[in-house]
């Protein structure tokens, strides 16, 4: 396993770690950085919990290899409200609509949700249905983050 020094702006921030090129982005946020909002669920892009922007596109950090970032800006729940403590208006919304149960999956479903939003301010429910495919939540709020979406759209 050969390292390199591998460079990373996340929520702002300029980074360095000394990591192998293919390791998961997830594993440099989580283990290299401390970063604990994307979360290791499957392993395989299947569940959503690590997602994670890479500028502005929803990507699945556990198979994401960190090199690929390039000169990319990484933006995690943490920074997903422009940092200092600023909710997105997805965050304000999950909260206004109690979407929250366990809370493993809520990163995913903020950071798809908040990139599907802004490439379509204005979606449909199918659209919604569509964009969010893919994506578990094993507590079943599903008629909630929907509601959670509308109200986003319309904020």
């Amino acid at each position: 396993m050969a390292t390199k020094e591998i460079q990373l702006n996340v929520d702002g921030n300029n980074h360095v770690i000394t990591a192998d090129p293919e390791m998961p982005l997830l594993y440099a946020l989580r283990d290299d950085l401390g970063l604990r909002n994307p979360r290791f669920g499957c392993g395989l892009a299947q569940c959503g919990a690590c997602t994670v922007h890479i500028d502005g596109q929803a990507v699945r950090s556990c198979v994401t290899p960190v090199d690929s970032v390039g000169v990319g800006k990484v933006v995690t729940l943490a920074g997903l409200g422009g940092g200092n403590g600023k909710a997105h208006k997805i965050q304000t919304a999950f909260i206004e609509e109690q979407v929250p149960q366990c809370g493993y999956c809520l990163n995913g479903w903020l950071m798809t949700a908040a990139a599907f939003l802004e490439a379509n301010p204005n979606p449909n429910d199918g659209e919604i249905r569509d964009a969010l495919s893919g994506l578990k939540c094993r507590c079943g709020t599903h008629y909630s983050i929907m509601r959670a979406v509308k109200r986003a759209a319309r904020a």
